[in-house]
């Protein structure tokens, strides 16, 4: 018992570093481990992961917040739009065909992953959008953040904000009707459609997916998926592990996220197009 304990706070530690740098979670990495390693029922390990993205939320938004890297506009705004898809995709379980969103997701993710390796590859070109966004100066969203790997204040607009909102109310609909976490298609809103630059849009898809995930944790708790001797260690390991990680990321350069995060999309979009075909 005593060695299980230990090995959850090492795979929460992990998981928190990992979700924090990415904007991820940290459940892509706990989800798997429950199932495969320690053969844990997929309902109990999906209990589990979603106290593991509230706790990367809390552990990472702290130290984002104090260094003013996520973008709290951005954040509560593009919220509006995932809650509805999420009540959406409730609604909608049942009705529509699951494999089909599978495909679409899939697809999307693979865009995604192609449009950050196109990034990646334009290593003097700067990713900032220079366009001004009259929505987005209405509402307030441009905004500016201190990147510590490039020592330098950088001041960055968003664009295309229909685009964010329908990523968004996309993911939304993901996580209501088809039970997955939604961190890449925040992500992908925020860099890919709206041209924010990266760290911003990782710091602020940690804060969002603890709301969307705080949401959800009522009716696992209720249904008794949520295990405390697995999610309590867990969740120690991953307040540590999203401490750390926050700070990392920070120092880490955009391009090493970027080269991490591909790998993980493309993974993620071949295993939705497998559940679709």
């Amino acid at each position: 018992m005593i060695e299980t304990v230990i090995l959850m706070i090492v795979i929460g530690i992990l998981a928190g570093i990992g979700g924090a740098v990415l904007g991820l979670g940290g459940g892509i990495i706990v989800t798997p481990v429950l199932t495969l390693f320690f053969h844990l029922d997929i309902k109990y390990a999906i209990g589990a992961s979603i106290v593991v993205v509230i706790a990367t939320s809390s552990g990472s938004t702290i130290a984002y917040l104090k260094d003013e890297v996520l973008n709290l506009r951005v954040a509560m705004f593009l919220e509006i739009a995932t809650t509805i898809g999420a009540l959406s995709g409730a609604l909608l379980t049942g009705i529509l065909e699951p494999k089909y969103l599978y495909i679409l997701f899939g697809l999307l993710l693979l865009f995604s992953a192609f449009n950050m390796v196109k990034k990646l590859l334009n290593k003097n070109k700067s990713n900032l959008s220079t366009k001004d966004d009259k929505l987005a100066e209405k509402l307030r969203l441009n905004s500016s953040y201190y990147d510590k790997a490039e020592k330098k204040q950088i001041d960055y607009k968003v664009e295309n904000i229909p685009g964010g909102l329908s990523v968004m109310f996309g993911a939304g609909l993901a996580s209501g009707l088809l039970g997955i976490g939604s961190g890449a298609f925040k992500v992908i809103a925020m860099d890919t459609f709206m041209k924010m630059p990266l760290k911003p849009s990782s710091a602020t898809s940690n804060l969002m997916m603890g709301v969307t995930a705080a949401a959800s944790a009522t009716v696992y708790f209720f249904n008794g998926s949520i295990l405390p001797q697995v999610a309590v260690p867990l969740a120690l390991g991953i307040l540590v592990g999203a401490t750390i990680g926050s700070r990392i990321m920070q120092v880490l350069p955009a391009r090493w996220i970027r080269i991490i995060f591909v790998p993980i999309m493309f993974y993620i979009a071949c295993s939705m197009l497998y559940k679709g075909f």
